[in-house]
């Protein structure tokens, strides 16, 4: 995603212990966020349709 979105796209990487993750209070080990929105796995875990959701969500 971040090759395809380039600049429109800033990645963050953290663990559920990290103190960026703490505020979400995540049950699970794999938890997808876009601008603080909690990403459906079944659309964080499948290439077409993060590319879409990501598309509908970021500006032109």
């Amino acid at each position: 995603m971040k090759e395809m979105f380039k600049e429109k796209l800033r990645l963050g990487i953290f663990t559920t212990d990290a103190k960026e993750a703490l505020q979400y209070n995540f049950k699970s080990s794999t938890n997808v966020l876009l601008n603080q929105e909690l990403i459906p796995l079944g659309i964080a875990t499948d290439i077409d349709k993060m590319k879409d959701f990501i598309q509908e969500k970021l500006p032109e």
